[in-house]
């Protein structure tokens, strides 16, 4: 799910965006610091051994030659667990039932350079060593098990996703498979707060970059040949947000496009690691991205890096935390830390590369710490109880509450909204004609290791 740079807005010296309230359970850190960790993430670091040519003793003290087997080259790629059943398709069976032990897949990992010396005992890295200390095997489990939710999901997704299946029918299939795999319908009250979608479901068409979503009493929207379509969506396991996209376009002629975003998103994936600055990527990236052009219509376009929508970290429970990723040269003294979950996402367009908000809403999000005291209205009160308990601080959609039971909540919406309670989140679009792209991962920047916990055979 992208994050929008407010309009007008800019970062300071220091690299901080706007003031973001965040829950005790995601611990504060500074968003500014020096120095640069490139990390590979090609870098397969394989390693082969010679022939073992030991020796063995029998029990008479003879000699024997143990001819050695060759061994296995060692792939630091990611492992697969074997699966003890069989998944459906489409996929309805919960995760739980197919991995005992919760011993779910494990992400792309690379290593990570450490500085030997670094003393972390300052009270500034103490607050550092106790979100390290959050990423336990429980922390570990819970998003590997929605990064696997994820793959299944978006495989069967991309079998169906063809021209004349409609916006509605994919969504359904979407939100069912993630609802279904994580084992929570999300109907009895504070149960899609303990898993299920991330955020709403994104389903954007051609020059529609981000954050549209069927809505009930909308047009029927049809998918067609011609089209660019941008699925995005999330899969939350106890607050632990996956935060995943791919575009799919059938008209071979999007295929530059498509390729640039992707290959801008694994560069942006492979210079990603502790210590790495946002200015430095976003220069890498914006290079990668506008390196490719299209021909539409006998015309050769460059393709563009998006400026105001970027990459951004992952809180508990908060698909938006405080820091960013441009992937458009920007000057900024943030940087990654050890500890940090990153959606590293890009979007490339033919268009002007700048997204503006468009008619309609795409979704809800509890604004953290809002005051309440000046509700009156027993609607918005009654409301806010029902946002409370399902959702908390997670963006859900119109269609997410009514599934909860909430009904003839629009005024009572409007009042929360007004009061700041509420942020409502707009369609961003760029100009009619234009197609837009999009590609993203989330990542784990682990202690010595950067997980791209997302990452799949497809992309």
């Amino acid at each position: 799910m992208g994050s929008k740079t407010p309009e007008g807005h800019h970062q300071g010296p220091d690299g901080n965006s706007a003031n973001v309230s965040i829950a005790s359970i995601n611990p504060a850190k500074p968003a500014a610091a020096s120095g640069l960790l490139q990390v590979t993430l090609e870098d397969e670091g394989e390693a082969e051994d010679g022939d073992d040519n030991g020796f063995g003793y029998t029990m008479e003290g003879e000699v024997k030659q143990v001819v050695g087997e060759q061994k296995k080259k060692k792939k630091r790629s990611r492992r697969k667990k074997k699966m003890s059943g069989c998944q459906t398709t489409p996929p309805r069976v919960p995760l739980a039932s197919l991995f005992h032990g919760n011993q779910f897949p494990i992400g792309e990992c690379t290593e990570q350079a450490v500085d030997n010396n670094l003393n972390r005992t300052t009270a500034e890295e103490v607050r550092y060593l106790s979100v390290i200390d959050d990423m336990d095997d429980e922390f570990l489990s819970d998003y590997r098990k929605a990064a696997e939710v994820h793959r299944q999901v978006r495989k069967h997704v991309q079998t169906i996703a063809k021209p004349g299946i409609t916006m509605n029918e994919l969504a359904e299939e979407i939100e069912s498979g993630v609802r279904a795999l994580v084992g929570h319908q999300g109907i009895e009250p504070g149960d899609a707060y303990k898993a299920g979608m991330g955020f709403p479901t994104g389903l954007c068409l051609n020059h529609v970059a981000a954050h549209w979503t069927p809505n009930a009493g909308n047009k029927e929207v049809v998918l067609q040949y011609n089209d660019v379509l941008k699925v995005d969506f999330g899969v939350h396991v106890s607050g632990r947000i996956v935060d995943s996209a791919f575009t799919i376009a059938f008209n071979p002629v999007y295929d530059p496009l498509l390729a640039a975003v992707k290959a801008t998103t694994n560069a942006g994936l492979k210079e990603a690691g502790v210590d790495a600055r946002m200015d430095h990527l976003s220069e890498i990236m914006q290079e990668v991205m506008e390196s490719y052009e299209v021909e539409l219509d006998g015309r050769t376009i460059p393709v563009k890096a998006v400026r105001n929508i970027t990459g951004h970290n992952i809180l508990r429970y908060k698909i938006h935390g405080d820091k960013q990723v441009p992937f458009y040269k920007t000057k900024s003294n943030q940087r990654m830390e050890e500890g940090d979950i990153f959606a590293i996402e890009t979007f490339g367009t033919t268009g002007k590369a700048r997204m503006m908000d468009d008619i309609g809403i795409y979704g809800y999000g509890r604004v953290q710490n809002a005051s309440t005291t000046g509700l009156h209205h027993t609607s918005a009160k009654s409301l806010l109880k029902t946002i409370d308990t399902n959702f908390g601080s997670i963006v859900f959609a119109k269609r997410y509450l009514e599934r909860v039971g909430a009904k003839n909540y629009h005024l009572g919406m409007r009042s929360l909204v007004q009061h700041g309670v509420v942020e409502s989140y707009a369609p961003l679009v760029d100009v009619p004609g234009s197609y837009v792209a999009q590609f993203e991962h989330t990542i784990l920047l682990r202690p010595g290791c950067k997980e791209v916990v997302s990452r799949g055979d497809d992309y």
